[in-house]
């Protein structure tokens, strides 16, 4: 089943579940359709592998977060968890990053529904080597995938 079949199909259920709740409703029988049964959690982790002790700045934000500013030391991660459901999709989280030492941020989006939907099914794992690049971890494929960092 392609993503657009799966989410015509969740569209479709929670439809079908309005109108069964709106057809009992009328006979006097109360039930509550919940749309959170598609509901979706993906876990993102943001590791640093700089190396050289060299620390980073990260600071991340959706629409309707903002996880604030938070030092990543050589060799840790930060994570965080965010949600929403198959029908609406899970709001865009933007982050910024500078290394110690640097003047210059960089940002990415740390999951974007559009891009990482079937990439990160469960976790959005994020690296930062040593070489200046941005590595993403595919869970359909098992490897890790570069992307483009942006100069801000």
């Amino acid at each position: 089943m392609t993503e657009s079949m799966f989410k015509k199909s969740c569209a479709l259920l929670v439809f079908l579940l309005l109108i069964l709740q709106f057809c009992m409703i009328n006979n006097n029988i109360v039930v509550h359709a919940d749309i959170n049964v598609v509901r979706r959690e993906v876990r993102v982790r943001v590791i640093n592998r700089l190396g050289y002790g060299q620390s980073m700045i990260l600071h991340c934000q959706s629409s309707l977060d903002d996880i604030g500013s938070v030092v990543v030391e050589d060799g840790r991660e930060m994570e965080w968890i965010i949600s929403g459901n198959e029908v609406v999709g899970i709001p865009l989280f933007h982050c910024d990053m500078k290394p110690s030492g640097s003047s210059d941020w960089y940002s990415f989006n740390a999951y974007n529904q559009e891009r990482d939907h079937a990439r990160c099914r469960s976790e959005c794992l994020w690296m930062f080597p040593n070489n200046g690049a941005l590595f993403g971890y595919d869970q359909r494929f098992a490897r890790w995938v570069w992307f483009p960092l942006r100069l801000t």
